[in-house]
């Protein structure tokens, strides 16, 4: 990565992570911890689990957003928000054509909110590349979206990431917290997971100083399959406690729900995909509380 300032990369390539002048202070007071659901892989679980961990939480009594910076929306699908009703979306956020909770809107969860996304946000870098500002965006959005009129008091946000790791990417890792990486329990798992920590490591060392990696979720194992198992072994012995103990199964009722814009835990809350979604959300609210011990 280059050490010029403002400069962009060429088309297709891996995105320059450089300490851009003048970045939005982070306001602490009030503000919800912000997690990043990241992998530059596509087909992982990345926004399966920001819909279902988001439910859980709110299923616990957290107030949720999910913020959904992929421009496929599948986020926004998966939970019932019909294209037309996306009047602002998180790509007038990052162009700064509107703030953030104006994008906001219910979900049919209670106390889980969207911030929906559009196939505009595929344009986003040629908008606002040249800006100084450019990667704290989603920072800046996100630091007073607890003030004003009407009154929020989310707890949590999540962030469904694009399977890439692009400016939009960057701005989720800017803003973050914590990062929670989904992991397919498949042969290139490993491979594709080195490249990620490398990426929030840079993150960290240029732009937000206080990024960690919360967990690793394993998603889509199957106990029958002897490959997820050495999968699974492989990632608890090369991440160690960064690994959930949670594992997320193939299930064909968390594939089927959001066609029928529900997440798993509303279409089917006793299969065990609710379950271990819930259990997720309750270890992660743990780990949390040991941080804040900590």
């Amino acid at each position: 990565m280059t050490d010029t300032p403002n400069s962009l990369p060429p088309s297709g390539t891996e995105p320059q992570v450089i300490p851009f002048a003048n970045p939005a202070v982070r306001a602490d007071a009030g503000r919800p911890r912000v997690l990043a659901i990241a992998n530059q892989k596509g087909g992982v679980g990345k926004t399966t689990t920001a819909i279902n961990l988001g439910t859980a939480l709110a299923a616990i009594g957290e107030h949720v957003l999910i913020v959904d910076l992929d421009p496929q929306g599948n986020a926004s699908t998966g939970l019932g928000i019909e294209r037309k009703a996306r009047r602002t979306s998180t790509y007038d956020v990052l162009t700064g054509q509107a703030p953030m909770r104006d994008a906001v809107i219910p979900t049919g969860v209670p106390k889980l909110h969207i911030a929906p996304s559009t196939m505009d946000l595929s344009g986003l870098e040629l908008e606002i590349g040249q800006q100084k500002d450019r990667a704290y965006r989603l920072r800046a959005a996100l630091n007073d979206i607890n003030k004003g009129t009407p009154a929020f008091d989310f707890t949590y946000v999540l962030v469904d990431c694009p399977p890439s790791l692009n400016l939009i990417t960057v701005n989720a890792m800017a803003a973050a917290d914590s990062i929670l990486v989904p992991l397919q329990c498949e042969f290139f798992a490993l491979e594709g997971l080195s490249q990620l920590l490398k990426t929030v490591e840079e993150v960290k060392k240029t732009l937000n100083p206080t990024l960690s990696i919360h967990g690793i979720v394993l998603t889509m194992y199957d106990s029958r399959n002897n490959l997820s198992n050495q999968v699974v072994a492989d990632v608890r012995q090369f991440m160690g406690r960064k690994v959930y103990d949670t594992v997320i199964p193939r299930n064909v009722r968390i594939s089927e729900a959001p066609s029928y814009g529900k997440p798993v835990l509303v279409y089917d809350l006793k299969c065990v995909g609710s379950e271990a979604y819930l259990r997720l959300a309750t270890e992660i609210i743990q780990r949390e509380r040991e941080l804040k011990a900590g």
